[in-house]
């Protein structure tokens, strides 16, 4: 459990320190990306924007459930590390909807194609769920073989 704390509040941290430091008026340009300050009141591609709200007490919901079923599943502490991280970049997003009605978005890459802006919380998040469906897929292998 000490590891998933240490890794919940580790990542909730440090996307906060960079998000106030957006919020405070930093800026950076270059031809492939941009630093720069967005509020996104929707998810990704700032889907849903229009729930409004609503959107803030879903998100909460889908981590209680999350935490819920992470828990019984012993996810959690088969793999605390990378379940502390997924949960602490959650909370951080979750946080910035609730006080800055919006997730805090920062980073824009323009080069060849348009991304969506995006920040280090959902970055943390693609790639915890990343690693554990890595993790599910190759210990089903290996229990198959």
């Amino acid at each position: 459990m000490k590891k998933f704390l240490f890794a919940l509040f580790a990542i909730f941290f440090i996307d906060q320190a960079i998000k106030i430091v957006f919020l405070n008026g930093f800026e950076f340009h270059t031809k492939c990306i941009s630093l720069t300050l967005a509020i996104n009141k929707g998810i990704a591609f700032s889907m849903f924007e229009f729930l409004g709200e609503i959107l803030k007490y879903i998100q909460l919901a889908i981590i209680f459930f999350l935490g819920y079923f992470f828990y019984k599943e012993k996810i959690i502490s088969k793999y605390p590390i990378i379940s502390g991280a997924l949960f602490g970049a959650a909370l951080s997003n979750l946080i910035d909807r609730f006080i800055r009605d919006g997730v805090v978005d920062c980073f824009y890459w323009h080069c060849f194609f348009d991304f969506a802006i995006f920040n280090f919380a959902d970055t943390v998040i693609d790639i915890t769920i990343a690693l554990l469906i890595y993790f599910h897929f190759i210990e089903k292998k290996e229990k198959i073989v």
